[in-house]
């Protein structure tokens, strides 16, 4: 019943831009942290970024900080990562994940209870 949802992955050359979706159905997402993940081929899942419920506190892996944005709308019961800046290396399976803590880990992802199916993202020219 509880249960996330990515959209807006696709094809996009390096430089250009994606914006991703985290929309959750069955519960709110107000009470929980949430964080983007992405597994590659060949590579171990990394977290990308993730935020706080009250959306007050942020992180990002040094990958992609300064390129990528963590953003949340409760009143939709959306994440969203802004992507620009693509590059090649952005090429994997993104996840979402709902933790129900405050802040939010990108190093732990089993404190994350709830997982997206994920959208694939592939920057290829």
């Amino acid at each position: 019943q509880l249960q996330l949802v990515e959209s807006g992955g696709g094809l996009v050359q390096p430089g250009g831009s994606l914006r991703l979706s985290c929309a959750a159905s069955g519960f709110t997402l107000d009470y929980y942290a949430i964080g983007w993940f992405r597994q590659a081929p060949g590579k171990e899942r990394e977290g990308v970024s993730c935020i706080s419920s009250s959306g007050g506190s942020t992180k990002y892996a040094d990958s992609v900080k300064g390129r990528f944005t963590i953003s949340r709308d409760n009143a939709k019961n959306t994440v969203y990562l802004q992507m620009n800046s693509l590059k090649p290396e952005d090429t994997a399976i993104y996840y979402c994940a709902a933790g129900s803590i405050r802040l939010c880990v990108l190093s732990r992802s089993y404190e994350y209870d709830y997982w997206g199916q994920g959208t694939q993202v592939t920057v290829s020219s």
